[in-house]
């Protein structure tokens, strides 16, 4: 019992650290600034439940799919941080994500998938740190892993929804400097990926 406390503590601590709910809340702000309050919902629902889907799958299948795919982690680091890293930079210049340049409501709602649920959400940091978990025993441990996100998503979801509510509070233009400060965590997180990839290709 001790040893799965424990292993549920190291877990809940990995996947918070990466997905940092609270931290996200500036960036779903950003994204969903132009949207109403029904689609910003929708846009968490979709957002939060596409990335627990993401993860299970690889938590389940990872090392399947790399397999038949031929994919390597380096490249999925790469590629991760290279996504990271332009949602980031936009951030930092000031515009508008180029995925919101859009209308209807569908296409709006597309923002949950790309970039929300990946790679921010379930992005390669999170995909790789779920897989590292779920191989270190046996079922138990997995459905462990898969539960803790599942906590993870939950607290993501409440705190995009009451983000609004975090915005009011905080005002506008102290949103615009954590969303210029996350945008440039965001950036060197992404940088942080590919140079871990780059270091796991050649030097490893």
């Amino acid at each position: 019992m001790d040893h799965y406390l424990g292993f549920t503590l190291s877990v809940f601590t990995g996947f918070f650290a990466i997905m940092n709910p609270i931290a996200n809340v500036p960036i779903f702000a950003s994204l969903t600034d132009d949207l109403d309050k029904a689609t910003k919902r929708s846009v968490s629902k979709r957002a939060t439940l596409t990335a627990f889907v993401i993860v299970v799958v690889f938590v389940v299948l990872g090392k399947f799919i790399f397999e038949i795919f031929g994919i390597t982690i380096p490249a999925f680091k790469i590629t991760g941080g290279i996504l990271i890293f332009f949602v980031g930079f936009e951030m930092l210049q000031s515009k508008k994500s180029s995925v919101k340049h859009i209308k209807d409501p569908v296409t709006e709602e597309n923002i949950a998938i790309s970039p929300l649920a990946i790679p921010i959400l379930a992005g390669p940091g999170t995909i790789v740190t779920a897989m590292n978990f779920a191989s270190q025993g046996n079922y138990v441990n997995i459905l462990i892993v898969i539960g803790v996100f599942a906590v993870l998503c939950l607290m993501t979801h409440i705190a995009f929804e009451l983000g609004d509510q975090i915005v009011k509070r905080l005002g506008k233009n102290l949103i615009v400097v954590i969303g210029k400060i996350m945008g440039l965590i965001i950036a060197i997180i992404g940088t942080n990926m590919i140079i871990s990839g780059i270091k796991a290709a050649f030097f490893e």
